[in-house]
C-alpha cells in the first residue's frame, strides 16, 4: 500500500489502458487523475499537485516526448516521470531518458513491475516528512507557510497550494533569513539534482513565488536576487504560535 495522498496523473489516449492504470494505482492507495492529450494534461497540472506523471508517447497533437520536454523546463520539473509506451526502439528510449524520464517501460507491461517502480520513485520525489526540529509553520510579513499542508496563506484571501518545487524553495529560504542560497543549493533542495548548463528551473520557480506575493498589495519584496550568488529571503520572520 502506498503512502497517503500521492497523486498520479496518467496521460494516455487509449481509454481501456487509462482504466486499467487507474484501477491498478487506486488499488495501491493513490489518488489518480487522467488526461487523453496535452491540453488535458496541462489542465490537470494546473488544478492538482501531481507527484508522478505516467505518459504514453503516441498522443494526439503534441507527442509525449515533446510534452515531457516542456514539463521538465517548468517549475514542476522535479515530479516523477515514467514513459509507458508501445514504442520500444532505442532512439525513443534514449531520448526519453535524456529528457528526464525516470523510467521507460514498453507495452505490454507487467502491472506489478510498474507499481513497484512507481512506489520507489514516489519515495524519492515526494516532500519528506518534517524532521523533529523543523518548523511546521513560518510566519512572515502577514503571510504564513504551512509545511504540513504545503499551503501559502496570504494576509487576506484563499490559501495557495504550492507545487512541490515552490514549496521546497520557499521553505529553504525561510529556514535562514538573510542567508544567500546558491542556485545549486536551491535546486538540490527542490529536485534532488544538480544544475545543468542553461537550467532555468530555479529562476522560474523564484519568479512564480514572487508573483504570489505581488498579488497582494502592500507586500514588500521578500526574495532578493544576489547577482552572481543566488537568492535570499529578506522579509521579517515572526515566531510561530505555540499550542495552548
Amino acid at each position: 500500500m502506498s503512502q497517503v495522498s500521492a497523486t498520479i496523473l496518467i496521460v494516455e489516449d487509449e481509454a481501456v489502458t487509462r482504466a486499467t492504470l487507474r484501477a491498478l494505482f487506486e488499488g495501491e492507495g493513490y489518488q489518480v487523475a487522467e488526461a487523453a492529450n496535452g491540453d488535458e494534461m496541462y489542465q490537470q497540472l494546473t488544478d492538482l499537485p501531481i507527484d508522478l506523471l505516467i505518459m504514453d508517447i503516441n498522443l494526439p497533437g503534441k507527442n509525449g516526448l515533446l510534452l515531457a520536454r516542456e514539463v521538465r523546463t517548468k517549475a514542476s520539473a522535479e515530479m516523477g516521470l515514467i514513459f509507458l509506451t508501445g514504442r520500444d526502439n532505442d532512439v525513443d528510449r534514449i531520448l526519453g531518458l535524456e529528457i528526464g524520464a525516470d523510467h521507460y517501460l514498453t507495452k505490454p507491461f507487467n502491472p506489478r513491475e510498474l507499481a513497484i517502480r512507481a512506489r520507489n520513485l514516489l519515495g524519492r520525489v515526494r516532500t519528506p516528512p518534517l524532521q523533529k526540529d523543523e518548523t511546521p509553520l513560518f510566519q512572515f510579513n502577514g503571510w504564513q507557510l504551512d509545511s504540513d499542508s504545503r499551503r501559502l496563506i496570504p494576509p487576506q484571501g484563499a490559501p495557495i497550494r504550492l507545487p512541490r518545487s515552490e514549496f521546497r524553495a520557499l521553505r529553504l529560504l525561510l529556514s535562514a533569513p538573510g542567508k544567500v542560497f546558491s542556485r545549486d543549493a536551491l535546486l538540490m533542495e527542490m529536485a534532488g539534482r544538480v544544475q545543468q548548463p542553461h537550467d532555468r528551473t530555479v529562476d522560474v520557480t523564484i519568479r512564480r513565488l514572487r508573483k504570489h506575493f505581488e498579488s497582494v498589495p502592500g507586500t514588500p519584496d521578500l526574495v532578493d536576487t544576489v547577482h552572481g550568488e543566488g537568492y535570499r529571503f529578506s522579509g521579517a520572520l515572526q515566531p510561530a504560535p505555540t499550542a495552548g
